[in-house]
């Protein structure tokens, strides 16, 4: 082709470049447009869009306001015994971004869970024994329904299908790292000789207890209550066993002569074991707890001592599965957070206010 017939060529290329880009561009807002329509959402209008919305993340098509994302903050506070005005501006931005990075990863679990939902199947059982285990975080029922409002729950209907979800994720995470928690003999032998000292028994108490909750109950009804029977007992109008069919409300140790077993003071709440370890042997006493009024009585006493290989191999097995759990949900949620990376946003100029 001669030199003049290249020039015409290039110019007729040119031209219908020129021609596509303005057309992509100007009228009919081809993939080029969008794409920089898109660029320009996501950098200026999206911020702008998410601080009229509040919303400090996206994860896929869900939504994270600020206002969630501070309830979620002041929920892991008070688990901590703290509060958001105690903290300082560094503690504050932390709390923050590791509450927002549990609400991410909320979102990725209730995504993927949902995809083989028929596989993980709750039972009205699981969902009843955690609704139970929520309850004793509150010290009476108005307690529970202030802060089922906080956390905009609006239902006890509402909270067991949040349970449930929660459940399923959790089934989910275990389906996926079960394999990798596993501890072997001579994993569990190696720790137990080289913690042997930590592992002997420490003090224990043998108690049963009558217990009344102050959830369902006003405090000095539930008093009043276990101090009648209190005067049963000592009098011996009432043996133990009788008066814990008649009056305890603890389900798991009702029909057992309200028997609590052998205890350590760290398998207790902080505030069960400090009045109950000091109590001398078969002295019926009353105890108040977050929980409510216990009538206490303490069986037996053992002092502490070594503890064989044998003794202590179902612990050892459970703490090093617990580390080894840890470790792997770390590294699952961190994969799971990189694998969605694409569909994950956050605006961190909503989480500097």
């Amino acid at each position: 082709m001669s030199p003049l017939g290249k020039f015409t060529l290039r110019l007729v290329i040119y031209g219908a470049v020129i021609a596509y880009l303005t057309g992509d561009l100007c009228v009919f807002k081809g993939p080029l447009r969008r794409g920089i329509d898109h660029t320009i959402s996501t950098t200026l209008g999206g911020n702008a869009n998410a601080r009229s919305q509040d919303i400090v993340a996206r994860v896929f098509d869900y939504q994270i306001t600020r206002s969630q994302l501070d309830r979620a903050v002041r929920e892991s506070l008070w688990f901590e015994g703290k509060s958001m005005e105690a903290l300082t501006p560094i503690d504050r931005k932390a709390a923050l971004e590791s509450a927002l990075d549990a609400l991410i990863d909320h979102e990725l679990l209730r995504v993927k869970a949902g995809d083989i939902a028929a596989s993980l199947k709750v039972s009205d059982e699981e969902i009843h024994e955690r609704l139970e285990r929520f309850r004793t975080r509150f010290e009476s029922a108005d307690a529970m329904a202030s802060a089922m409002k906080s956390q905009g729950i609006a239902s006890m209907q509402d909270l067991r299908n949040r349970l449930a979800a929660r459940i399923q994720q959790e089934k989910y995470v275990a389906s996926e790292i079960d394999t990798l928690v596993r501890i072997t003999d001579d994993e569990a032998r190696q720790w137990f000789e080289e913690n042997q000292q930590q592992l002997a028994w420490p003090e224990r108490i043998e108690a049963r207890h009558i217990f009344i909750p102050t959830l369902d109950h006003p405090p000095d009804v539930a008093k009043a209550k276990l101090a009648a029977a209190l005067a049963d007992l000592t009098e011996g109008r009432r043996d133990f066993a009788t008066l814990v069919k008649e009056i305890s409300e603890d389900s798991a140790t009702k029909d057992h002569g309200g028997s609590l077993g052998w205890m350590t003071r760290a398998r207790l709440p902080a505030d069960f074991a400090a009045a109950v370890f000091p109590l001398a042997i078969h002295q019926p006493t009353l105890v108040r707890t977050r929980l409510g009024w216990h009538l206490v009585e303490v069986t037996g006493r053992k002092s502490a001592a070594p503890r064989t290989f044998d003794q202590a191999q179902p612990e050892i097995l459970a703490a090093l599965e617990a580390v080894k759990r840890r470790h792997a949900i770390t590294e699952f949620r961190a994969a799971l957070r990189k694998s969605a990376a694409a569909n994950i946003q956050v605006f961190q100029d909503m989480l500097a206010e």
